[in-house]
């Protein structure tokens, strides 16, 4: 489970207690969306607008400890903010195999 920081997941699961698996649905279902407007905001090209999605993104992988997915989403934040666009589609596609592996071992962890 190196993909999850395992002392923030035991804390989410002891302080949510009953409401833990809906806080993983939640951040499942909101992830799917994210990264499907962040594919719509590259097409566009909107430097701000894949900053705020991807800082967005960033905040709550961290929260359910996703470090490497924060992690990703950071960099591309970073990236966005210079308005460097090189690239920004492999990046995305990274943040989306990265969630794929969260997805799984969250779901296996609730």
């Amino acid at each position: 489970m190196e993909h999850l920081d395992l002392d923030t997941l035991n804390t989410l699961k002891q302080v949510m207690e009953d409401d833990f698996s809906l806080l993983v649905d939640t951040f499942i279902q909101d992830s799917s969306d994210r990264i499907a407007s962040l594919r719509q905001l590259i097409e566009g090209s909107d430097a701000d607008q894949i900053r705020r999605a991807a800082h967005s993104f960033k905040g709550s992988s961290s929260n359910v400890g996703a470090v490497q997915l924060s992690s990703l989403c950071a960099a591309m934040e970073k990236k966005a903010l210079a308005g460097n666009f090189n690239g920004l589609a492999a990046d995305l596609s990274q943040i989306e195999s990265e969630f794929a592996k969260v997805q799984g071992s969250l779901r296996a962890f609730a």
